[in-house]
């Protein structure tokens, strides 16, 4: 990598730390540059703007985190019932990038960011689109081997994961405990087990 890559990176990753602990609004280019003890005109060479930088640490940053983490433990999934209960669970109680009193980065990030600023809601659009997909593919191919039943929605068992892993993930954040995700995965065990 070079001089130049390496120092885009490293301002990458230092403001997504501040980002995922302060909040997008409250993290300034002056927070950013003290953390990275880079220069404004080394901040201003590689990103116009605070949210061109964003939108990079979304594509850059978040976009492989969930690639590795929520996308392939279930792509090739032949038992999705308990591989979509075992990625949701190592995410709420072992994943080291995700920290229970932040929340889901990706989360938080579009209910900040996506009423103000249309680049951040395409983005993260992308990323939360290709979960879903790859959570229905999961449930598609399951069904065709008879592992699920036929009657069962996809979409509906998607969008109800997705909408509960990031409900879960706020209730974590308000309690600053991990309490609740043990409840939680007890009860998206029975939901999965009655798909089949």
């Amino acid at each position: 990598m070079s001089k130049a890559a390496n120092t885009r990176f490293t301002i990458l990753q230092k403001a997504f730390e501040l980002i995922y602990s302060k909040g997008y609004q409250t993290t300034s280019i002056d927070d950013i540059i003290a953390t990275t003890k880079v220069t404004k005109g080394a901040f201003y060479y590689h990103f116009k703007t605070k949210d061109e930088m964003g939108v990079a640490i979304i594509e850059e940053i978040l976009k492989p985190t969930m690639l590795e983490s929520f996308i392939k433990p279930i792509e090739n999934s032949l038992n999705p019932v308990d591989d979509l209960y075992n990625m949701i669970s190592y995410l709420l109680l072992e994943d080291p990038f995700l920290q229970v009193k932040y929340g889901c980065p990706v989360g938080n990030l579009t209910q900040e960011m996506t009423p103000w600023n249309n680049q951040f809601s395409e983005a993260l659009l992308e990323l939360i689109n290709q979960w879903k997909q790859t959570i229905e593919k999961a449930i598609l191919n399951a069904q065709q081997s008879g592992l699920i039943k036929k009657e069962v929605n996809g979409e509906q068992v998607a969008f109800f994961m997705m909408s509960g892993y990031w409900g879960i993930r706020n209730f974590g954040k308000v309690q600053d405990n991990n309490s609740c995700y043990l409840v939680y995965l007890k009860e998206l065990r029975s939901y999965l087990n009655n798909l089949k």
